[in-house]
């Protein structure tokens, strides 16, 4: 990238030439957003807002790039190329190595991950003292036979599509664990949409094989119904039968492991500055901020400034997964480090600077920007303009027997230029989880019957994800069809503006009853829209009819605080219905 400049024009005014870029004919996501020095997750935003639905590891043309480049400041060149490799480019490919595999286990809850875990770290991690095993940050490496591996042990799919959210895939192999006692659950479901979304591939561990009830050939069929065919049925899909809790099978699991990764080539350059992910990070009371860093390319050492998300520091001291202090770690090595000047946030890509000078440069031009969410209606205008080939879709309804008719019914409405791809279906409330997904897939949530929980319809609006709500199919499937032919009008689409828990419920008057409430989220408005929800279903649909706070008629109520309320036409509140304030807004 070369430096701005200042230059006369004919007429003698200065004009301040924007910085250069150098980009080649093609170029992927996440590299464009190395080039442009930003988190890959502020080019997919910016590629939405062209119709553009690409993850991280997406190809895209000059002139796409090009574009997307001077929205961030920056004037695009075009980077000749020669057959004939520079110098520099054969001794970067010289320094070219076999880099450990990073894993992720996934799974139903108390299907086993942790104990599968804690098995290959007891078996193959060597313990800071003899006979305790402590895990000391969230991700740990074990050596096999001479060959090193790394471990992800977080809580489960929504951590890993939260990475992907912004920006970052930390992962080269998922591992689905599943009981053979239990087979597949709405989580093992969950997990492999959220692995085939981020397109890594999969090895299955059938754990539990100990117990009596286990049935290892019904778990294999619940797989092949859901387009995972393992090898012995002539898919491509890995299959190990286990038990974590007798150590039995663990070795034939890290050796196809092992295997995935000999076919995938994993390879970094360790004598380069590192880049990477931030895996967590946590405030301590005697050492301030503390993060832990996945390498993923080059050498992290102590003593380097580091920029990730919108905090940087000077690195003070490093820490392995055993809490021993270090001073350099490679690629797909887990490190705690000290001396962020912040907590930064999980997913985040971090880099090495030259010096703390620019390090604060970058954080002072790293403005936060919001993306306005990706409607149904600019989704057609898009289309209509052949800027978009595919939506991508999380389906979620009130009832299992919901799915199939609808994505049914959705997939056919698929035309020649333009198909609609369902990455995710289930029944029950939308949650962060679908949130987390759609934001990483750049994709929409479509609700039949069902609705967000407080926190997803919260992360919707900070990730920019939008929520379509329907009670009837021929609706929802009439709007894809028109989406699909870029003919679709301007609708409205509800905005939340808070929710409340109703604590207690008073007599007012005769027969009027209101509720005495606790705003959990936003704020309550006197005559506006409201719904009233029952178990998570909505009961009651009118407007606020009164608004107090210690008798006082009040024309809003915010966050933490308790009020009376009166909804127009309800008397049949009951402690722990949900009241939810909305809006109507023309989608954009």
């Amino acid at each position: 990238m070369s430096p701005s400049k200042t230059t006369n024009n004919q007429g003698g005014n200065k004009v301040t030439d924007l910085p250069q870029v150098k980009l080649p004919a093609v170029i992927t996501v996440k590299q464009l957003a190395i080039e442009l020095d930003i988190e890959p997750v502020r080019v997919i935003k910016q590629l939405m807002r062209h119709g553009i639905m690409a993850n991280v590891n997406q190809i895209i043309d000059y002139d796409t790039a090009a574009e997307i480049t001077s929205e961030f400041g920056y004037t695009a060149k075009h980077k000749i190329t020669s057959r004939v490799a520079s110098p520099h480019e054969i001794q970067k490919k010289k320094n070219l190595s076999t880099r450990p595999p990073v894993v992720t286990a996934m799974g139903h809850v108390d299907h086993g991950k942790t104990t599968l875990l804690d098995a290959i770290r007891k078996t193959h991690v060597t313990a800071h003292e003899a006979g305790e095993i402590t895990q000391h940050i969230g991700a740990y490496q074990a050596t096999i036979n001479g060959r090193k591996i790394t471990f992800l042990d977080t809580p489960g799919h929504e951590a890993f599509t939260a990475m992907r959210a912004h920006g970052a895939n930390v992962t080269d192999i998922v591992v689905l664990v599943i009981a053979a006692d239990d087979g597949i659950m709405p989580q093992t479901i969950e997990a492999i949409n959220h692995a085939k979304a981020a397109g890594v591939p999969i090895v299955v561990a059938i754990n539990k094989i100990d117990k009596p009830n286990a049935n290892v050939d019904m778990v294999k069929k619940g797989l092949n119904s859901l387009g995972l065919t393992i090898e012995e049925w002539g898919g491509d899909i890995i299959c190990v039968p286990l038990s974590a809790k007798e150590e039995q099978g663990i070795s034939d699991l890290l050796e196809n492991l092992f295997l995935v990764a000999d076919i995938l080539e994993l390879k970094a350059n360790p004598k380069q500055p590192a880049t990477g992910v931030v895996i967590e990070a946590q405030l301590s009371k005697n050492k301030g901020p503390l993060a832990t860093l996945l390498v993923q390319n080059g050498t992290l050492e102590k003593g380097n400034v580091v920029v990730a998300g919108n905090t940087w520091g000077k690195i003070k001291a490093m820490f392995n997964d055993h809490g021993d202090q270090i001073k350099k770690a490679g690629p797909s090595t887990p490190v705690e480090v000290l001396g962020m000047n912040g907590i930064p946030t999980a997913g985040n890509t971090f880099s090495i600077v030259s010096s703390e000078h620019i390090a604060r440069d970058m954080m002072e031009s790293r403005a936060t920007s919001t993306t306005a969410p990706m409607s149904l209606t600019s989704l057609s205008s898009q289309i209509s303009k052949e800027q978009v080939k595919e939506i991508t879709v999380i389906l979620k309804t009130d009832v299992q027997g919901s799915i199939e008719p609808i994505k049914t019914s959705i997939e056919k409405s698929s035309t020649e230029k333009t198909r609609v791809n369902i990455i995710h279906a289930a029944s029950g409330n939308i949650t962060e989880s679908d949130v987390l997904l759609a934001s990483a897939s750049g994709g929409i949530i479509i609700g039949f019957n069902a609705r967000p929980t407080p926190g997803a319809q919260q992360m919707a609006d900070k990730e920019g994800v939008s929520i379509h709500h329907y009670d009837i199919i021929y609706k929802l499937v009439e709007d894809i069809e028109k989406t699909l032919k870029g003919i679709l009008e301007p609708t409205y689409i509800e905005v939340i503006i808070g929710q409340a828990e109703v604590r207690a419920v008073y007599t007012s008057g005769k027969k009027n009853k209101v509720a005495g409430i606790y705003v959990k989220e936003g704020k309550m408005l006197r005559d506006a829209q409201a719904r009233v929800l029952h178990q998570g279903k909505v009961i009651y649909q009118s407007k606020v009819s009164s608004l107090k706070r210690f008798k006082e008629d009040v024309k809003e109520v915010s966050t933490g605080f308790e009020c009376g309320i009166g909804i127009e036409g309800l008397n049949d509140f009951q402690v722990g219905d949900i009241i939810e304030i909305y809006k109507q807004e023309k989608a954009t």
